[in-house]
């Protein structure tokens, strides 16, 4: 429910833009302040990131989710009741940052209450119902587009406080997570939510393993004391720093591929650049959207299956291709075959959303997360998802003054950044799908530490073996290579025995 208010509040506005009574409302902005009245919701999302590094870590993640919403509530009730330039972007700021506390905590949450096999999939649901959030908004867009007067833009926009309600009601009846209970000492606790999640009692196995790997996790990364902001990025035996960059640049790349421009502006692009008409264009970004949500399919049903790596690799090129073909066909504008070609353009639309769906759009949500150690998973979780904002600002702040100055080209340099997104994909990024939280820092651990030698019911093989086509591969390690032909070894199914032979 977060995230389908999180995409709810994506797409409302890419209807109401072109609104007349929202132009007559507030005086036809010129494409530079449009950008801005629109892009004020991402920067205030940036604010929500900052301000839950502060506080995040202190409240846990019921407590910041309930005031992730009073801030949505707030800015919902002020932006339906604006009548000002001003008024409007306040609002959106404050709903912003309601949104970027949102988006930050619910990813690491739900990382923390479910098991590794299957978490690639739960947490890929989220930008599933980020699809579908963004559906809702667009169709009902689309509805009130027939009314008159001012209810065609304030319903929609306070239709936002029904989902933050529906939250807060949500979040009443879920635990708080187990690994920030243990964070903060309060054991007994934490194992109770463990023997909720599992139905098991404490002293099932798996219980009592993931309470042991936990605690030696955290007792591991506190060998250096209590992580401040400024030992964020420094080397130390995990490579906290090397992991809190890796988090940033996955969001990163998640929103200069260009998919705001899309998610925000393709009816307005529709009509200014394809030369459709208001109405037509309204429908085609419903339809377009909505392939958004039958690509989120693929991998809330098979992300485990599938890996980290190769679905951002393949759908950074797919987003490349659509990007290049939309390019192509536009630049006909003007000519003879114009009309017809830049309708054709329309058909990368629909597979730029669907391969977007299927690929870049979850991948960052379920990596970041997942990447990041114990002791910083709320603020590098916060730093990963300000990346996001900030980028998504930028884009939203510039997309209606690039395709009004460059009519065709503009789409050519999304393509250029989803072909540099393979190769950074390629040679930075490890694979990390079917590890358990604890297990990521094998991948970061030398082979000759004790937290390899441990293992936590794994070798480091089984690291290995998930990245062995990959190019980038675990630096400094002295441990021996494992017989990848042997069954054990790629199911990472480990006796005792098993363990100290590949050691």
């Amino acid at each position: 429910m977060a995230f389908v208010f999180f995409g709810y509040d994506q797409g409302v506005f890419s209807g109401i833009i072109g609104n007349p009574n929202w132009l007559d409302q507030f005086k036809h902005p010129k494409s530079s302040l449009e950008g801005i009245i629109v892009s004020i919701y991402n920067l205030g999302m940036f604010t929500g990131c900052i301000l839950n590094f502060i506080v995040g870590e202190k409240l846990g993640r019921r407590k910041s989710m309930w005031l992730a919403m009073a801030f949505v509530i707030i800015g919902a009730i002020l932006q339906t009741s604006a009548f000002s330039q001003p008024h409007l972007m306040v609002a959106r700021f404050i709903t912003g940052i309601g949104t970027g506390i949102d988006t930050t905590t619910t990813p690491v949450y739900q990382s923390e209450l479910c098991d590794a096999n299957i978490r690639g999939r739960l947490v890929s649901s989220e930008p599933l119902f980020v699809g579908v959030g963004i559906v809702i908004a667009y169709w009902f867009d689309y509805g009130m587009s027939f009314v008159g007067g001012s209810i065609s833009w304030r319903l929609p926009i306070g239709c936002q406080m029904v989902f933050a309600f529906a939250v807060i009601v949500l979040v009443l009846g879920l635990p708080e997570s187990p690994r920030w209970l243990y964070a903060r000492g309060r054991n007994q606790e934490a194992l109770q939510v463990l023997c909720d999640m599992y139905d098991a009692p404490p002293e099932d196995k798996k219980i009592q393993h993931e309470q042991d790997a936990v605690l030696e996790v955290l007792a591991i990364e506190r060998e250096t004391g209590e992580y401040r902001w400024s030992q964020l990025f420094k080397r130390d035996q995990v490579q906290t720093g090397r992991r809190v960059l890796l988090a940033y640049g996955m969001q990163f790349m998640n929103q200069m591929g260009g998919i705001n421009l899309v998610v925000y502006y393709v009816t307005s692009v529709l009509e200014d650049n394809v030369g459709l008409d208001r109405n037509l264009s309204l429908i085609l970004g419903g339809c377009i959207n909505t392939m958004f949500v039958i690509g989120s399919l693929v991998p809330t049903f098979f992300l485990d299956r599938l890996g980290r790596r190769r679905p951002m690799m393949f759908g950074s090129f797919g987003l490349a291709i659509s990007m290049m073909m939309i390019a192509i066909l536009l630049s006909f504008s003007g000519t003879s075959s114009g009309h017809s070609t830049s309708a054709a353009s329309v058909a990368f639309f629909f597979t730029y959303m669907l391969i977007f769906g299927a690929s870049v759009n979850c991948i960052p949500w379920v990596y970041v997360p997942e990447i990041l150690p114990l002791h910083v998973r709320s603020k590098g979780a916060a730093i990963g998802t300000s990346a996001n904002a900030l980028w998504n600002f930028f884009v939203v702040m510039i997309t209606p003054v690039i395709t009004e100055a460059l009519p065709w080209q503009w789409p050519l340099v999304f393509m250029a950044l989803n072909f540099l997104f393979i190769l950074l994909v390629y040679f930075c990024y490890p694979e990390t799908a079917n590890l358990t939280l604890e297990e990521m820092d094998l991948l970061f651990t030398p082979g000759d530490d004790d937290l390899s030698k441990k293992k936590l019911g794994r070798s480091t093989a089984v690291v290995r073996s998930l990245d062995r086509g990959g190019a980038w591969r675990k630096r400094g390690s002295d441990s021996a290579e494992a017989d990848f032909s042997d069954p054990q070894v790629l199911k990472g199914d480990f006796g005792a025995e098993h363990m100290e032979k590949v050691v």
